[in-house]
């Protein structure tokens, strides 16, 4: 079998599996065997489902020839970030006192995908209770980017993008609480969307570990990453809506709305968040797009909310994390207290407020929620007449994997590593701003580069037909040479 059917999309796969062009177990077979090939060198995959994925596809054939269609994914091999739990399948967290904790459930949107028909091909990896912008386990290793081995893939999704980008898996589910899907989808040139916040249930996500309290109510989503925006609306239409667990998650329904020619969007743009620089190679891809959708007929503007105050946005947002993450982490509190992340907090507002979140008594909680509250009606204002809003999505593409915490350069200006990495991303968590992140360039190094496209609040699918009619200029998934 060539491996060009590796890198078709979910929904291609899906459609030549019901047309039977291909059945289950070879697809499922392929998989396997490009990643016993290749994922010794990239490490994306950290704990395999063989025997279960193989006994799966074999259902899925026959089922088929009963003329019995499970879902839109029927007999599509996917992978699943290790902080989902999965029945019955190692889930770590890359956290050690978890190594060898084995759920007796699945996390809602893992039951989800498999009610949907998906065939779980494995685990993805990712740094410790996903609280990097690096994937580096204390169980598993590191993960490499499949583009360069030299460089991360990202965090805290890394493996999963990495795995996606090198054909091991046409979907992936992972989260995002400050860039995790976001941030390895644009190092990695692969697709992501961060929903809106509260659209997906969190039910079964490790943080926080299994039995303790729910601490984190607020920025953390789940979401898919994939090689197409088609994968991506099709992974939410199966993920999204109340769980009858997670109080959060209301039924707000997913419209879905007529999609427009390409020149009736209107776009917003910008390259500067609070100062943090960019690279020359990231002006420049960003100013082009602007140009050549307005030789598309959009309206563009180069502009930003108002008045916004991007340095006590992203301090709020670091109280938030650490006030909320911190509540129910037995391993946050010492590491936000370490003489180590003490000495960043000179570099980062993140880091601050991570700090300060941690000493939160009630009322000061209230306040800071008070002032999340008043940043999104900020950029909610702001989005309401723009289709979209294109911005960075980190100061560099992929950069060498380093120390964690080691300032980034950034042409020749040394930036704080979270800064470089999160100040871009973490605002739409702190807004609970729908996301989607499109490959739409490379560097001078042939490095993917990607871009944040905004939205408003419930408007998911709306931003995904945006992103879809982008990708007329931007283009589609490129694999990476090797695989």
């Amino acid at each position: 079998m060539s491996n060009e059917i590796l890198f078709l999309s979910a929904t291609e796969l899906a459609q030549k599996i019901r047309e039977r062009e291909i059945s289950s177990e070879a697809l499922v077979d392929a998989h396997l065997k490009h990643i016993a090939q290749h994922n010794p060198a990239i490490n994306a995959i950290v704990t395999s489902n063989e025997s279960r994925a193989r006994q799966r596809a074999k259902e899925a054939d026959e089922a088929l020839e009963q003329g019995e269609i499970w879902g839109p994914l029927h007999g599509v091999p996917i992978t699943v970030k290790d902080s989902l739990e999965t029945e019955g399948l190692r889930t770590t967290s890359s956290f050690k006192p978890l190594a060898d904790y084995i759920p007796r459930e699945d996390a809602a949107v893992v039951a989800r995908l498999r009610a949907a028909g998906a065939v779980i091909l494995g685990k993805t990896n990712m740094p410790t209770l996903a609280a990097d912008v690096q994937t580096d386990s204390p169980l598993f290793g590191r993960t490499n980017n499949p583009w360069d081995p030299g460089r991360t893939p990202g965090g805290s999704t890394g493996g999963g993008a990495a795995a996606l980008a090198a054909g091991f898996t046409p979907l992936e589910i992972g989260s995002d609480i400050a860039g995790s899907i976001r941030i390895p989808s644009h190092f990695c040139g692969v697709f992501g969307l961060k929903p809106s916040e509260h659209r997906v249930p969190n039910t079964g996500h490790i943080p926080e570990p299994p039995g303790a309290p729910k601490g984190v109510r607020h920025m953390a989503v789940m979401g898919p990453l994939a090689r197409s925006v088609k994968d991506l609306r099709l992974a939410l239409s199966i993920m999204a809506g109340p769980d009858n667990r997670e109080s959060e998650v209301p039924p707000v329904p997913l419209e879905s709305p007529s999609a427009l020619s390409l020149n009736e969007y209107r776009f917003a743009w910008t390259d500067d968040f609070g100062g943090i620089p960019v690279t020359a190679e990231t002006k420049e891809a960003l100013a082009k797009l602007a140009q050549a959708l307005t030789d598309r007929g959009c309206h563009v503007e180069k502009c930003q909310p108002p008045d916004f105050n991007f340095r006590e946005a992203w301090y709020t947002f670091g109280e938030m994390y650490g006030g909320e993450v911190g509540a129910t982490m037995p391993a946050v509190p010492r590491f936000l207290t370490s003489l180590q992340f003490i000495r960043w907090r000179k570099q980062s507002p993140i880091i601050q407020g991570a700090i300060r979140g941690m000493e939160l008594s009630m009322p000061a909680y209230v306040k800071a929620l008070t002032k999340r509250d008043r940043f999104i009606t900020e950029m909610e204002s702001f989005l309401e007449p723009w289709d979209g809003w294109l911005c960075p999505v980190t100061a560099t593409p992929a950069f060498p994997h380093c120390k964690t915490g080691k300032p980034i350069m950034v042409g020749d200006k040394r930036v704080a590593y979270h800064m470089a990495a999160m100040g871009y991303t973490s605002i739409f968590s702190l807004t609970g701003s729908p996301v989607v992140v499109l490959p739409f360039s490379s560097s001078g190094e042939g490095l993917p580069m990607g871009v944040q496209v905004v939205g408003r609040r419930w408007r998911d699918m709306e931003l995904l037909n945006v992103a879809e009619a982008l990708t007329e200029v931007t283009g589609p998934f490129r694999r990476p040479p090797g695989f």
